[in-house]
């Protein structure tokens, strides 16, 4: 099963980590920064990268509640088939932090998983990694 990670920019080490836990788990992360090589079309390969996952985990922070591409990429994820069941947000910090009424509708109607604290990052990415296979 290939899952398609979405972050904001600023998550990119969290995104790091939760590509090796899920690689750890044995799935296949498509991660930007190791898929799209200099002189790549972005907008492709990240298209490519959508067709191809039948996954996808979007790290929820501020940040990304406010990223064009991240509202995408839950946008495509969501009038998708391939991706039903299949798509886990993952809050990052407490939500009731976040900017009023910045969190997508769809979550407040799907399971989340809530990451704390730094030190709750590998348990709750562990997580993640089991709902996955639990929906394939």
């Amino acid at each position: 099963m290939k899952v398609f990670i979405s972050y904001a920019s600023k998550d990119e080490a969290l995104a790091r980590k939760l590509t090796a836990s899920l690689e750890d788990a044995g799935l296949d992360a498509w991660y930007d920064k190791r898929e799209i090589l200099p002189g790549d079309n972005w907008a492709e390969k990240i298209s490519q990268g959508l067709k191809e996952s039948n996954a996808m985990v979007v790290l929820l922070t501020p940040q990304a509640l406010q990223s064009d591409a991240v509202q995408n990429n839950i946008s495509y994820a969501l009038g998708q088939e391939a991706f039903r069941n299949r798509l886990i947000p993952v809050i990052i910090g407490d939500a009731n932090d976040f900017p009023a009424d910045s969190m997508p509708w769809i979550f407040k109607r799907l399971q989340t998983i809530t990451v704390l604290k730094d030190d709750e990052e590998a348990e709750q990415f562990k997580k993640v990694a089991e709902a996955i296979k639990a929906a394939a």
